[in-house]
């Protein structure tokens, strides 16, 4: 099945994102700490993250031609942020350092025996943006338009932009935020956590609350991740379930493989790959990320995803 939409061929830049970035704290431990204990950690690493910033970073690896438009603290957290992102060759000429800021962070505790775990994190305030503060100049300049809507009616005023210039847009969403809902009708491929449609819509069954997105909302592309299961994806009423990728010498660390899966959902899709193609792409992009700890180590490059799509999943 091919994609309902056509990518536009003259544009600066593959994909711009707009969203969150993070500087990841991640605690390796044993086993998972129940309550009122005490456990001796493997090993800690401090390491970027960031939904956005990861989907940019990881298409930038990819060969994709990339900016990011975000706000870091002006404290050595942003510093090191800023550079991550300079250094994989991320156009950040709209990411900013904001005076008396802090940089979002996120303490993240992994279980060493499946390389699952648990995000604590925290956003400064003072790093939102209002409508009247975004960018809008890149906007016409890009192929996709991917975002998370923390700051949804910034969000919002940007999507349309991009709409207008004949962008696609791409969304990440795991929470609700203020405004969200006048944001998902301008989403053309809204790829979700497994547990958000229940959040939106408090219907349980998986299928139900995709099709009830879809239909309330009117995206093309409606799916959620599954984790290690895959994804599950409904284009023209069907569905289409798509199994993951095992992880290449055993799951290491979970933190960022949905915003691999991204990756690889937004590079079949520029490539110009079927859904079916992108989709089996995007989970083989999540499961090389897991070889690794941190959200980015181990994103791979075209010749390592190649070679995992040699292989059925």
């Amino acid at each position: 099945m091919q994609f309902p939409f056509k990518v536009s061929a003259d544009k600066e830049f593959d994909a711009v994102g707009f969203g969150t970035n993070a500087v990841d704290y991640l605690i390796v431990v044993p086993e998972y700490p129940s309550f009122n204990s005490k456990i001796e950690l493997t090993n800690y690493y401090q390491l970027a993250g960031g939904e956005i910033a990861s989907t940019m970073a990881g298409l930038r690896r990819l060969g994709m031609n990339t900016a990011y438009i975000g706000r870091f603290g002006d404290d050595s957290a942003g510093d090191f942020g800023l550079k991550t992102l300079r250094d994989e060759g991320v156009n950040i000429e709209l990411a900013e350092q904001i005076e008396g800021a802090t940089t979002q962070i996120a303490f993240i505790v992994i279980d060493e025996r499946n390389g699952e775990r648990t995000v604590i994190w925290k956003r400064d305030a003072k790093l939102s943006y209002s409508p009247d503060e975004v960018p809008l100049e890149i906007i016409s300049k890009t192929k996709v338009f991917h975002a998370t809507p923390h700051d949804s009616l910034a969000c919002v005023k940007l999507a349309r932009e991009a709409k207008n210039h004949g962008a696609i847009i791409s969304i990440d969403i795991d929470n609700i935020f203020d405004g969200v809902l006048e944001m998902i009708p301008l989403v053309d491929v809204f790829i979700s956590s497994r547990e958000f449609p229940e959040k939106l819509l408090g219907i349980k069954d998986e299928k139900e609350a995709l099709r009830e997105i879809k239909s309330r909302f009117g995206c093309p592309i409606v799916g959620m991740t599954l984790g290690e299961e895959g994804s599950l994806v409904l284009y023209e009423d069907k569905f289409i379930e798509t199994k993951g990728y095992a992880v290449p010498n055993g799951c290491k660390d979970t933190t960022g493989a949905g915003d691999s899966f991204r990756v690889g959902l937004i590079y079949g899709l520029l490539k110009g790959e079927d859904v079916e193609t992108t989709l089996k792409m995007a989970n083989a992009v999540a499961a090389l990320k897991c070889r690794e700890i941190g959200a980015r180590t181990a994103l791979p490059n075209e010749k390592e995803l190649a070679e995992l799509m040699r292989f059925p999943n």
